[in-house]
């Protein structure tokens, strides 16, 4: 017999399982002994995932590496914490210096002034007023 205790809203229950025959299961809860009639399952069938296949060669019989994409050399501003946009407080085409706030974020009701991080020219705005936005969203990109 297999013996388990549980705390089912704040009740403990002392649960014996003792032997399974033709789905019915002699169970003794707190000394009381019943018969639980269990539900037939269905049989699983496993599935066995395919092989990868190969890796791909070039005519030569070489392996086809493929190459790291280019690093651009644009600078993102990115969102420190997820929340929603307050304000936007510049356009495509300006220029800023690193301790101007490009963007206001509300976050914990609280409001959190975005800094551009470095001098240049923005490039793209990837956010609006009213937008909300996770971790790492990038709000502003610089040329």
């Amino acid at each position: 017999m297999k013996e388990y205790k549980y705390k089912i809203n704040g009740n403990t229950y002392n649960v014996a399982i003792g032997d399974i025959v033709d789905n019915i299961a002699d169970v003794l809860v707190n000394g009381t002994p019943y018969k639980v009639e269990l539900e037939k399952s269905k049989p699983v069938s496993v599935v066995t995932a395919p092989r990868p296949s190969a890796a791909p060669r070039t005519a030569t019989g070489e392996k086809v590496v493929a190459k790291a994409p280019a690093q651009s050399s644009a600078y993102k501003v990115t969102a420190p914490l997820p929340g929603t946009i307050i304000s936007v407080n510049c356009k495509v085409g300006d220029t800023v210096a690193a301790a101007d706030t490009v963007v206001v974020l509300e976050a914990m009701k609280m409001e959190n002034a975005i800094h551009a991080g470095r001098d240049g020219k923005i490039a793209a705005i990837n956010v609006a007023a009213g937008d909300s936005v996770l971790e790492g969203t990038v709000l502003v990109t610089f040329e």
